[in-house]
Formats: structure tokens, C-alpha cells, sequence
């Protein structure tokens, strides 16, 4: 199987990390992938956290399968680019973290889960995360 792992904070890598855990055969191939916009939409503490939320990610499933994590940052919308690089190594599944939100906040905020959910036709697994 081929993964691609949207993640955008440690708590997210620890929660999908968990989700996976035991499910990875050593044959299965693990992208793991953090976006940010960049320029004056992005922080450095954003960016740092991404970093952090891959490193986490990568340790966690460390030897239970093949992974190789990214960090985009190339003015793309979140989604933009979880869903691009799902094309580029032609994922099986894609695997994320939701929130849990009111329908008000949905509509005013929106949400990268949401938009991945209603832009992508590949299989995908939600791990929900409470607030």
C-alpha cells in the first residue's frame, strides 16, 4: 500500500501515527506531508512546527514501513498540495486528522479536511481528534 499522511501538528502525527499502527507491512510506502502557504501567511513558527509534526510522525512509525516525509511551501493551499503529491506517487489512501467543529464554523472557517473530503476520489481514513 501506498500512504499519504496529512499532517499539520505533532498531535495529528501522534494520532494518526496510532491509527496506523499495525496496520503498516514493511512493503508499504508512507509519505508523510506538511503544507504552509510561505511568505507573510507563514510564520517561522508554523514552519517549525510542520517540521515537528513530520519529525514526530516519521518517529512513531519508525521501521513499520518505508517513510519519507515533505514539507511544501510553495503558495499552495493545503489541500492543493496533499492532493498533488497524492497524484504524483499515486497513493492507495489518503489518511488525516479532523476536528470536531460546529457547522457555523465550518462554513465561516472552512477546513482543509473538508476540502480534501469533497476534492479527492481516492479511498481516505479520517482519524478523528477531539478539541
Amino acid at each position: 500500500m501506498r500512504y499519504v499522511v496529512a499532517t499539520d501538528t505533532v498531535e495529528t502525527s501522534e494520532l494518526v501515527a496510532d491509527y496506523l499502527a499495525g496496520r503498516l507491512d514493511p512493503d508499504d510506502e508512507v509519505y508523510a506531508v506538511n503544507s504552509q502557504f510561505g511568505g507573510d501567511e507563514t510564520s517561522s513558527d508554523e514552519l517549525r512546527e510542520g517540521e515537528a509534526a513530520l519529525a514526530e510522525f516519521e518517529a512513531a512509525v519508525d521501521g513499520e514501513a518505508t517513510v519519507e516525509t515533505h514539507q511544501f511551501v510553495r503558495g499552495n493551499r493545503p489541500e492543493e498540495d496533499v492532493l498533488q503529491y497524492a497524484d504524483e506517487v499515486d497513493a492507495d489512501e489518503l489518511v488525516f486528522s479532523v476536528r470536531d467543529r460546529s457547522p457555523a464554523g465550518k462554513a465561516i472557517f472552512g477546513s482543509v479536511s473538508q476540502r480534501l473530503l469533497l476534492q479527492s476520489d481516492r479511498p481516505m481514513r479520517v482519524v478523528p481528534r477531539e478539541e
